[in-house]
């Protein structure tokens, strides 16, 4: 195991940067996650950690050694890609021991170590099997027991589960947790989904537009997310954001630009007359007598949960209730937010008040 330290790291192509001076540290046998929008920047960065990408400028480091100028097979790494990334024409055991076969080990390490992780990952009753004989869910494994029979440093992966259906990712995902809480091997994870980052992270690392937006525990981005970008990001479904300014004084409350007047505990100094950005998430609105008026739209039951999607003045609204509803669509609803989980941001900056 080791601890990989990214500092500085810039990646151009061209005239066109497209990664922003990131620096990242990732202690020993920790699992983060990078994740952001298509485009952001997350898989390149992972590219120049396994050496498929050369760095621009910047630093990075696999435990003691500098890697900027390492080939990617001699940085202790493995990498677990997207697609599964098999040679057809061998069995499962082969697959999983060709990079060991590849450096010329004793065929009984190879058999050891295929033997160990086909264990791990259940993959025993598939060795002798040919790809095209595995369901994507197999293959995804097979892939990951590649990885782990190289008994690497660093474990990558790039967006692994994109290609399996919705069933099949909550299943793996699970699997990759428990697996790293077995191996304790550092892991770097990139994904666009968030849902895979929050159960799966020890830590995420929030990417948009190849700089670094927050860095923290899940629970820490989604309790105090640094900016609106976060916000939106972080949490599904998103948090309702409301246009508006804070006024009130010495009883604060936020007035959206539609003239919906919304509650406040308390306002941030010199906040008064300020343009401002109101966020509750979906989950905070509880339905009463008092609060602000929604008009319904859409409602989804979903069997343990019901959403509620409809408009405050113009601006869109998200209610999620972990109970049945009998509403139906175009009434007006009062929704009452609990005012300990209101979020403030800086209209201009976007910032967290």
């Amino acid at each position: 195991m080791a601890q990989v330290a990214i500092n500085a790291v810039k990646k151009s192509y061209g005239s066109h940067q497209v990664i922003h001076g990131v620096s990242i540290d990732i202690r020993d046998g920790e699992f983060v996650t990078l994740v952001g929008p298509s485009g952001c920047g997350k898989s390149t960065l992972l590219r120049m950690i396994a050496g498929l990408e050369p760095i621009s400028d910047g630093e990075i480091s696999i435990g003691t050694r500098v890697v900027n100028n390492l080939p990617p097979k001699d940085r202790d790494i493995a990498m677990v890609f997207q697609t599964y990334a098999l040679y057809p024409h061998k069995t499962v055991r082969q697959n999983m021991g060709f990079a060991l076969k590849m450096r010329n080990a004793p065929n009984s390490e190879i058999d050891t170590r295929v033997g160990k992780a086909a264990d791990i990952l259940d993959l025993k009753p598939y060795l002798d099997r040919y790809p095209r004989q595995l369901s994507g869910g197999q293959r995804q494994r097979v892939a990951m027991g590649r990885a782990i029979v190289r008994d690497p440093a660093v474990f990558l992966f790039d967006e692994p589960l994109s290609n399996l259906d919705a069933k099949l990712r909550v299943q793996m995902r699970a699997e990759i947790k428990e697996l790293h809480q077995r191996l304790k091997t550092t892991t770097v994870y990139v994904t666009h989904d968030q849902v895979e980052a929050m159960t799966m992270a020890d830590r995420i690392v929030v990417m948009n537009a190849g700089v670094v937006e927050q860095s923290g525990t899940p629970l820490e981005l989604y309790d105090k997310p640094a900016n609106i970008f976060v916000a939106s990001f972080i949490g599904s479904p998103s948090m309702n954001l409301f246009k508006g300014k804070i006024t009130g004084g010495a009883t604060p409350r936020f007035v959206t630009d539609d003239g919906a007047v919304l509650p406040l505990a308390s306002a941030p100094a010199g906040s008064e007359g300020k343009a401002a950005i109101y966020g509750i998430r979906p989950e905070n609105l509880t339905i009463g007598s008092e609060g602000f008026a929604m008009d319904l739209n859409v409602v989804e039951p979903m069997g343990s949960e019901t959403q509620l999607f409809g408009k405050l003045g113009e601006q869109k609204c998200v209610a999620l209730f972990r109970e049945r509803l009998s509403l139906k669509p175009g009434t007006k609803i009062h929704l009452m937010p609990d005012l300990a989980t209101v979020h403030l941001f800086d209209a201009e900056t976007g910032k967290r008040f």
